[in-house]
């Protein structure tokens, strides 16, 4: 693999960095990786270089970095994050609708961006950790195109309420991988099990996953993520 960044302005959004990996030349289809709290693109170099592309096509990995804001459940210190979170124990009211909305147009701009670089929607998947997991769900259900799959890994589907009004139908068979640590005292797993219940709802085809692990990955998981690429790609 090589590693290649870049920074691009998305349109009415925040610049974005990015960190690109490829596993062979010329690749025929994209996973979008979108980190949590705190985090940036890069946490995610480990978790790309230990999955095993083993039958996969050529892939280009793309881990955007959020930008940094202040973070009101933090005491407002600034870190990179893809929305705020107030901080209220009543979690409809912890939500930032304005900045999960900024960030979900930027998200599907690098979707756009991945398309007009010659990669089909159908071979993109949307991965996201913790705050990347609630983007990537809010994204990939409103998605005008057919994704490949959603990977929905240790976080929450936001905005509960808008969910089925505004999702798209192009996306309404695409697959989704979820997983969570049964040990999870940041994003409790209840939280994620409630989201899959919400999706399987609304009859998308959700694969869940839960470890005794806490709010991280484990090798299990890599290793279950794998198998679900291959399916899907």
């Amino acid at each position: 693999m090589f590693i290649k960044k870049w920074m691009e302005a998305m349109d009415h959004s925040p610049q974005l960095e990015a960190i690109e990996l490829e596993t062979a030349p010329h690749p025929t289809a994209s996973i979008i990786i979108l980190h949590g709290l705190g985090a940036d693109g890069g946490d995610f170099i480990p978790v790309c270089r230990e999955l095993d592309t083993t039958g996969l096509p050529p892939l280009r990995y793309v881990m955007p970095s959020a930008p940094v804001m202040p973070v009101s459940l933090n005491g407002g210190y600034e870190m990179r994050a893809w929305y705020d979170i107030l901080p209220t124990n009543d979690l409809a009211r912890r939500e930032d609708e304005a900045g999960l909305r900024r960030s979900h147009q930027a998200i599907s701009a690098l979707i756009d961006r991945e398309v007009q670089r010659g990669i089909a929607p159908e071979r993109i998947v949307l991965m996201g950790f913790s705050q990347g997991c609630a983007m990537a769900l809010m994204t990939g259900l409103r998605y005008p195109h057919r994704l490949a799959g959603i990977v929905a890994l240790s976080g929450y589907l936001p905005l509960p309420g808008t969910t089925e009004a505004e999702r798209h139908a192009a996306n309404q068979h695409t697959p989704v991988f979820m997983a969570h640590g049964s040990h999870d005292d940041v994003v409790l797993m209840s939280r994620g099990q409630a989201a899959q219940a919400e999706l399987s709802r609304l009859g998308y085809a959700v694969q869940w996953h839960d470890y005794a692990i806490e709010h991280g990955m484990c090798l299990d998981e890599i290793r279950d993520i794998e198998v679900w690429l291959r399916k899907v790609l």
